[in-house]
C-alpha cells in the first residue's frame, strides 16, 4: 500500500470536487441568462450538487466496507466525467439540474471514500491529516476560480458563445489524473473493520447525545461556509456590476487553504471544539463586514471582510470530521458519512433559501442575515467546551484492542 500516492490521489479528487463548485459559482450568471432562470432557480441549481453530494456520502460511506473504497472512487470519476459532459450539452433546466446532481453524487462518493481512507491510514493523527486533506477543497476552489477568471479575461466571460461550457470542461483533465493515481493501488480496510467492531455498533454511536449535537451543528457550519462561497460571485456582480466576484471567493479559499495546509496542528493544540468555538467569532464579524463594504461601496473592504470570514470558517469542516473520528471511532465510515452528508444536504437546503432572501431583500443584506448561524455555533460549542472541561477536557477515544479481539 502506497500511503503517499493514496493521500495525493485523495487530495486531487477533493480538488476536483471543489473545482465543480467554483466553476458553477462563476458561471451562475451565464446559467441565469441562458436558461432564463430566477434567483431561486439558480439556488436550486447550486443546491442540486449538494443534494447529490449529501445523499451519496450517506449511502457510500457504509458501502466502503463492502463495496470497497477503490470502487467507490471509480464511480466518482465516472460521475465527474459524465456529469461534466452532460452539463456542457444541457439543452434546458431539467437536464442541467440532472447533470449537476450527477456531479454532486460523484462529489459525495469522493468524500465518502477519502475520509475513512485517511482516518484508517493515519490513526494517530486523524484531525491533522484530515485538515491537510481538506485544504484541497479551498485549494480546488482557488484553482477553479483562477482558471475561470482567466478564461473570462480571455473573452469567455458572461455572454460569450460557449464560454461557460469551456469553463466546465476544465474538470476533465484533473478527473482523469486522480483516477490514474488510484488505479492498481491496494487500499486499507477501514479502521472499524480492522478493529473488528460489529457493523451494528456503528449505528449505536449515532444515538449518543454528543453525536446528535455535532450532527445538528454540521447543518449550521456547512451552510455558513459553503452557501456564502456559492453566492458571493452572484451577489458581488449584482452590487457592483463586476464579474470579479469570483476573485473574492478565490481570496477566501486561498486563506482557508493556507490555514488548513500549514496549520493543521492547531486542531490538536487547541482541540477541535475550542477551535470552532473561537473562530466562529471571526465568521460572525466577517459576514457583518460585508454589509459595511456594501454601504461604503468599497472593493478593498470586500476583501477585508472575506479575509476575516475565511479565518472564521477555515477549520470547521475538517474539525467536525476530526471530532467525529476521534470521539466516535466505533461509528466508522458511517459516522463520517452522516456528518459529511449532513453538511452537504444543509448547503443544498441553504442555497435556495439564500436565493429567496436575495430576491426578497437587497443583495447586500443576504450575507449579514446569515451571521446568525455562527452566533449559534459559538454558543453551542462554548457549552460543549465547558462540559468537556468538567470531565477533564477534550479526549479522543480509541477502540480498545482487547475489545476488538473479543468481538
Amino acid at each position: 500500500m502506497n500511503k503517499k500516492r493514496l493521500f495525493v490521489g485523495s487530495c486531487m479528487a477533493l480538488a476536483v470536487t471543489a473545482m465543480s463548485f467554483a466553476i458553477r459559482g462563476d458561471i451562475s450568471p451565464d446559467l441565469e441568462s441562458v436558461f432564463e432562470l430566477s434567483k431561486t432557480n439558480v439556488g436550486w441549481i447550486l443546491g442540486a450538487a449538494f443534494w447529490g453530494f449529501g445523499l451519496s456520502i450517506i449511502i457510500g460511506g457504509p458501502l466502503c466496507d463492502y463495496f470497497g473504497m477503490h470502487n467507490i472512487l471509480r464511480l466518482a470519476a465516472l460521475g465527474h466525467l459524465g456529469g461534466t459532459l452532460l452539463t456542457i450539452i444541457a439543452p434546458n433546466f431539467p437536464v442541467l439540474f440532472l447533470a449537476t446532481l450527477i456531479i454532486g453524487i460523484a462529489n459525495g462518493f469522493v468524500e465518502a471514500a477519502i475520509n475513512p481512507l485517511v482516518a484508517s491510514m493515519y490513526t494517530k493523527e486523524k484531525t491533522a491529516k484530515l485538515t491537510m486533506l481538506h485544504a484541497w477543497f479551498p485549494g480546488g476552489i482557488v484553482i477553479g476560480g483562477v482558471l475561470s477568471f482567466a478564461l473570462t479575461k480571455m473573452g469567455f466571460g458572461l455572454g460569450a458563445e460557449h464560454g461557460w461550457q469551456i469553463k466546465m470542461a476544465l474538470m476533465i483533465i484533473p478527473t482523469i489524473m486522480y483516477a490514474a493515481l488510484f488505479m492498481g493501488q491496494k487500499f486499507p480496510a477501514t479502521e472499524r473493520v480492522t478493529a473488528g467492531v460489529p457493523f451494528g455498533d456503528m449505528f449505536k454511536e449515532l444515538l449518543r447525545p454528543l453525536f446528535i449535537v455535532v450532527w445538528l451543528m454540521m447543518w449550521l457550519t456547512a451552510a455558513t461556509e459553503l452557501c456564502v462561497g456559492a453566492w458571493v460571485p452572484n451577489i458581488y456582480q449584482d452590487l457592483t456590476g463586476s464579474s470579479a466576484g469570483i476573485l473574492v471567493v478565490v481570496f477566501i479559499n486561498g486563506i482557508m487553504y493556507a490555514f488548513r495546509q500549514f496549520g493543521g496542528g492547531l486542531a490538536h493544540k487547541f482541540t477541535p471544539v475550542k477551535l470552532i468555538m473561537f473562530t466562529s467569532i471571526f465568521a460572525f464579524a466577517g459576514l457583518w463586514m460585508y454589509r459595511l463594504a456594501d454601504a461604503m461601496q468599497s472593493t478593498p473592504l470586500w476583501f477585508v471582510a472575506a479575509a476575516v470570514f475565511a479565518l472564521g470558517v477555515a477549520y470547521w469542516w475538517p474539525s467536525m470530521l476530526g471530532i467525529t473520528s476521534e470521539r466516535f471511532p466505533r461509528g466508522g465510515a458511517l459516522a463520517l458519512a452522516v456528518i459529511g452528508g449532513t453538511g452537504s444536504i444543509s448547503t443544498a437546503v441553504g442555497n435556495p433559501v439564500m436565493g429567496w432572501i436575495n430576491e426578497a431583500t437587497r443583495p447586500g443584506l443576504v450575507l449579514p442575515i446569515w451571521s446568525a448561524l455562527p452566533l449559534i455555533i459559538f454558543i453551542v460549542f462554548t457549552v460543549v467546551y465547558l462540559r468537556d472541561k468538567t470531565k477533564g477536557g477534550y479526549k479522543a477515544e480509541e477502540i480498545a484492542v482487547q475489545e476488538a479481539a473479543a468481538e
